[in-house]
C-alpha cells in the first residue's frame, strides 16, 4: 500500500507537469505535434486526478506508520504544491488576464504617445484601435465596434495582431487563452471547449476541429497616422488592474524586447526577423521588412492578384491594396500615386473622383510564425 501512496503522489505531479508542458512555451514543448495528446490530457484531466487521488488515499495511512512521517508529510506537500503551482501560476489564463473595464478615449483626451503602434478596426463608420502594448499581455479583448462583436486577438511570440467575429457557427461564443501550440496561442470556446489557434481562427482539436472564425479586417499603424486618416478614432486606454504587466516602454512594438520569445532579429530572414505576409486564396508571400524599409512601395503579384505594398514615412505603418495589372504605383508623402489618380494611405481617392483602392489583409510577423503557417509561402527578394 505504501507503493500505491508513492506511485499516486509521482503520477498526479508527474500528470499536472505535462498537462502544462505541452500547452506552454517550455523546452521542447512547442516543436512536437503534441497537441491531439495535450488535448487528451486536459478533457481527461479529473479521471487522472482521481486515479491518482484514489491511489494516494489508499496508501497514506500505512504510508505514515514509520518512524520517518516527515517523508509523506513531505510528499503530499509536494502534491499540493504542484497543483497550486501548475493550475494556478503556470496557467495561461492566470498569468495574462482579461481588461476589467474597457475604456476608449477620443484625440483629444487620449494619453497615448502619437508613435505608439496599434491595431485598428473599422466598421459601420466607428473606428477603434487597441494599443499593442497592451494585447500583448492581454491577448484577446472582447469588444463591440459599429454593432459588430469582434475579438481582437494578439500574439507576442509570433507577432501576429488578428480580429475575428467571436461567433461559432453563427452563434455568439466566449473565448479564454488556454495555452499555445506551435508558439502560438490558442484560445478555448466556452461551448465545445474546442481549441482555436491565434494566427488563422481556425479550430486544431476538439469536437469543433476544422471550423474557421469569420476573420475581421484590421490594420496596424501607428496613432499619429490612425488620427491623421480617422480624426474621430476612440482608443483603448490603460486598465488600472492589468497597469503593472502591460509593456509601458513599447519595447516590444519597437522590436526592443530583450526575451528569447519576443526579441527581434535584426538580419533579414531569420526565425525573429519581421515580416509582411500577404495570403490571396490558397497563395501567400512574405515581405522582408527590412526591404519594405528601403523601398517604402513594393508593386507585385500575390496568387495572381496584383498588389501594392507600402509602408508610411513613420516606418511603423503599412498597407497593402489591389491594383490593376500592368499599374505601378508610386509612393511620396505617403500617398499613392498612380496615372492621373492619387490615394492617401487609406485608400481613400484624392482625385475627386473614382472608387477607393480595395484592402488587402497584410500581416507583420516573425518570419518563424509565418513560414511554421504557410509552409508553401514564396519570399519576395
Amino acid at each position: 500500500m505504501k507503493k500505491l501512496f508513492y506511485i499516486g503522489i509521482v503520477g498526479i505531479i508527474l500528470f499536472e507537469l505535462f498537462n502544462v508542458y505541452f500547452i506552454m512555451p517550455m523546452p521542447g514543448s512547442q516543436r512536437m505535434q503534441s497537441i491531439d495528446v495535450a488535448y487528451f490530457l486536459y478533457s481527461y484531466r479529473w479521471y487522472f486526478r482521481i486515479v491518482f487521488g484514489l491511489m494516494i488515499v489508499a496508501g497514506v495511512k500505512p504510508s505514515f506508520q514509520t518512524k520517518q512521517k516527515w517523508v509523506p508529510a513531505l510528499a503530499i506537500v509536494a502534491v499540493l504544491v504542484a497543483i497550486y503551482m501548475f493550475n494556478f501560476v503556470m496557467a495561461a489564463d492566470a498569468m495574462f488576464k482579461q481588461p476589467t473595464q474597457l475604456t476608449f478615449l477620443p484625440k483629444e483626451k487620449n494619453l497615448l504617445s502619437d508613435s505608439s503602434m496599434v491595431i485598428g478596426v473599422e466598421h459601420n463608420g466607428e473606428v477603434k484601435a487597441y494599443p499593442i502594448r497592451f494585447i500583448v499581455y492581454h491577448h484577446q479583448v472582447q469588444d463591440v465596434i459599429g454593432g459588430k462583436s469582434v475579438i481582437v486577438t494578439y500574439c507576442s511570440v509570433c507577432r501576429t495582431g488578428r480580429v475575428y467575429e467571436p461567433s461559432v457557427k453563427g452563434k455568439p461564443e466566449k473565448f479564454r487563452l488556454v495555452g499555445m501550440d506551435h508558439f502560438n496561442a490558442m484560445f478555448e470556446d466556452a461551448a465545445t471547449k474546442s481549441w482555436w489557434r491565434q494566427v488563422n481562427g481556425e479550430a486544431i482539436t476538439g469536437s469543433l476541429k476544422g471550423e474557421v472564425l469569420p476573420e475581421v479586417p484590421s490594420f496596424q499603424i501607428s496613432l499619429r497616422k490612425l488620427f491623421e486618416l480617422y480624426p474621430n478614432a476612440l482608443v483603448m486606454q490603460i486598465d488600472q488592474e492589468s497597469k503593472s504587466h502591460y509593456d509601458s516602454l513599447g519595447k516590444f512594438e519597437r522590436g526592443k524586447s530583450k526575451s528569447d520569445l519576443t526579441r527581434t532579429d535584426s538580419l533579414s530572414w531569420k526565425d525573429k526577423s519581421w515580416v509582411v505576409g500577404i495570403q490571396v486564396g490558397s497563395a501567400s508571400k512574405a515581405y522582408d521588412w527590412n526591404k519594405l524599409k528601403e523601398v517604402h512601395v513594393i508593386n507585385d503579384e500575390v496568387g495572381g492578384k496584383a498588389i501594392v505594398l507600402v509602408l508610411s514615412a513613420d516606418n511603423q505603418s503599412f498597407a497593402a491594396y489591389e491594383r490593376s495589372a500592368g499599374e505601378s504605383f508610386a509612393f511620396r508623402n505617403d500617398t499613392l500615386l498612380v496615372s492621373t489618380s492619387r490615394y492617401n494611405f487609406s485608400g481613400a481617392n484624392l482625385s475627386g473622383s473614382g472608387s477607393s483602392l480595395k484592402k488587402i489583409n497584410a500581416y507583420q510577423e516573425f518570419w518563424h510564425s509565418w513560414k511554421t503557417f504557410h509552409p508553401k509561402t514564396d519570399q519576395y527578394k
